[in-house]
């Protein structure tokens, strides 16, 4: 059994990028920096969560709202990870790298919702 999501270069994009976000929440949480790593992990996963429960829908009006909260938790992340940047947490290198992904998704989030 296959859902639909689960071929959409979107969601899987959205996949990686939580692994990499995810292993950062982890070492936030093993730092006892225990709100960072929550509002990170629920940041990165409302991307592929939106995404698939969009994609459930059968009106393109719905899946487009859905599309919009996924974008709109990309720039939610980049906020986190620039945050943790100013406190030394994350690398300006590591920062660049993962929002160039969150800008890579948020981009074909946008071109995703122009063939709905």
């Amino acid at each position: 059994m296959k859902f639909r999501f689960q071929d959409l270069q979107i969601w899987q994009f959205a996949i990686e990028i939580s692994d990499e976000l995810l292993d950062i929440a982890d070492n936030l949480e093993e730092r006892k920096l225990f709100r960072f790593a929550e509002q990170l992990r629920g940041a990165t996963m409302s991307i592929s969560n939106n995404i698939a429960e969009g994609s459930g829908s059968t009106l393109s009006k719905d899946f487009n709202n859905f599309l919009n909260i996924a974008r709109r938790s990309t720039f939610e992340n980049a906020n986190i990870l620039i945050i943790l940047n100013r406190r030394k947490i994350v690398t300006g290198e590591r920062l660049n790298q993962l929002l160039e992904k969150l800008d890579k998704e948020c981009r074909m989030i946008t071109n995703f919702k122009k063939t709905l």
